[in-house]
């Protein structure tokens, strides 16, 4: 089964994910954002330790944003999540001051290599943040973002089995 799960911020997306691999004996957690210093960002540098502490010892921890590669990975893959993927790609590539349309065409290059990877997995739970929900950013960056998760969550989607919508911790199948 290929599941993808959305919602907003700490609406309990990651709990809800890694409860749908519960019952399986290993699972790469794919980590596909940014790599922070603790120093730099104490608050992030906790949320990740809260998430590393409630998984179970026998899944293994790939930090990667290859995510095509990652997704070959054997086993259940649970990857968390899209937006810091997406957040890493455009840091890596320099594309945040490049024309939308370019960006669209590398990220839309990348979901092809993605989509392709997704699509002989048995066993896939992809996690990403709901951005279009609320107020229109006021800064070109967080349009290009906003715009670009929409559509990386589109394609993801439609190659999945099953979108699920966490809101307040409650899980609405679409």
């Amino acid at each position: 089964m290929r599941v993808l799960v959305t919602g907003g911020v700490r609406s309990g997306k990651s709990r809800h994910a890694e409860s749908l691999l519960a019952g399986a004996s290993s699972v790469s957690y794919v980590a596909p954002g940014p790599r922070l210093d603790e120093d730099s960002d104490p608050d992030w540098a906790a949320r990740i330790a809260a998430h590393q502490a409630r998984r179970p010892a026998s899944w293994t921890t790939v930090e990667s944003r290859d995510l095509a590669a990652a997704l070959r990975l054997d086993g259940p893959v649970l990857v968390d999540c899209l937006g810091t993927w997406l957040t890493g790609v455009l840091d890596a590539r320099g594309l945040w001051d490049a024309s939308s349309e370019s960006v669209t065409s590398v990220v839309d290059g990348l979901l092809d290599e993605v989509v392709a990877a997704l699509a002989p997995r048995a066993e896939v739970v992809l996690v990403t943040n709901e951005v279009g929900l609320g107020v229109i950013p006021a800064h070109r960056s967080g349009r290009l973002f906003r715009d670009l998760l929409g559509l990386v969550n589109q394609r993801i989607a439609t190659a999945c089995d099953e979108v699920h919508l966490v809101i307040a911790g409650r899980v609405i199948r679409l």
